[in-house]
């Protein structure tokens, strides 16, 4: 698979779907999170939770991290060329990446490259990445925030959870992970989880963004607690860029 892997890059197999992020106030897609997707030849399309962690032990998420970050850059700029409102592109970053030595001057040459916007990228980074590098990372988004560019916490509340390194870092946003937010009608345990996470945010003039909604009665239930945003399947799966083109104006009641 590794080998294959490296194959991928050159033969254009990987893309990327976009999954609507939608403001709960207003009902308006305001971003969409990339999603890297791999169609091998024979074997067909491959789960990322195969070939991530292979990208990752092999060092082979440098090269592919470094085009999905051109990729949506690059798309989003697309879209607002086309006369679509702006969004805001969510990209996962790997640790690897973060903690290597050409990440910001990669990220900084491929935002003169495509001319997006800084303010339209959001950086997604897991507890573990920002707790690990909790002394070299705060520097780090220091300078990625007077660029403009946004830090959201992806997954919170699965990883470490130290909510001191929240005000260290000065991110912008939580990411509620979908194990909590799928079970929160149901699991009195999590309905807990999530308020107090909804909480903690806004008490630290965070967004919010709930991820795997899949029902009008958890996105019922987000509203009433002032969730900023959300996303999931009750809007839309990962979706093709020209797909995402057709569901940008829509509005969710």
């Amino acid at each position: 698979m590794e080998e294959d892997l490296r194959r991928a890059l050159e033969r254009n197999e990987l893309a990327l779907h976009y999954q609507p992020i939608v403001d709960l106030e207003s009902g308006i897609i305001t971003g969409a999170e990339a999603l890297l997707r791999w169609t091998h030849p024979t074997r067909g399309s491959v789960s990322p939770s195969q070939f991530i962690p292979v990208a990752e032990d092999s060092g082979l998420i440098l090269p592919i991290g470094a085009w999905v970050l051109r990729e949506a850059c690059t798309q989003a700029k697309a879209w607002e060329d086309a006369g679509l409102r702006p969004i805001e592109v969510y990209v996962n970053v790997s640790a690897l990446q973060f903690r290597s030595d050409g990440f910001l001057d990669g990220l900084t040459a491929i935002l003169d490259e495509t001319g997006l916007n800084p303010k339209l990228l959001v950086l997604e980074l897991t507890e573990s990445v920002l707790m690990e590098r909790a002394k070299l990372g705060a520097p780090l988004l220091k300078i990625l925030r007077a660029k403009g560019v946004q830090a959201a916490v992806d997954d919170f509340g699965t990883g470490y959870s130290s909510l001191s390194y929240l005000r260290r870092l000065k991110v912008d946003s939580l990411k509620i992970d979908q194990s909590f937010v799928r079970e929160i009608t149901t699991t009195p345990d999590d309905t807990t989880i999530v308020s107090a996470i909804i909480s903690i945010g806004r008490s630290l003039k965070l967004r919010v963004i709930a991820e795997g909604v899949e029902s009008a009665e958890v996105l019922a239930f987000l509203r009433t607690q002032k969730c900023t945003e959300a996303q999931g399947y009750y809007f839309s799966r990962p979706v093709p860029a020209d797909q995402f083109a057709k569901l940008h104006e829509m509005q969710v009641n």
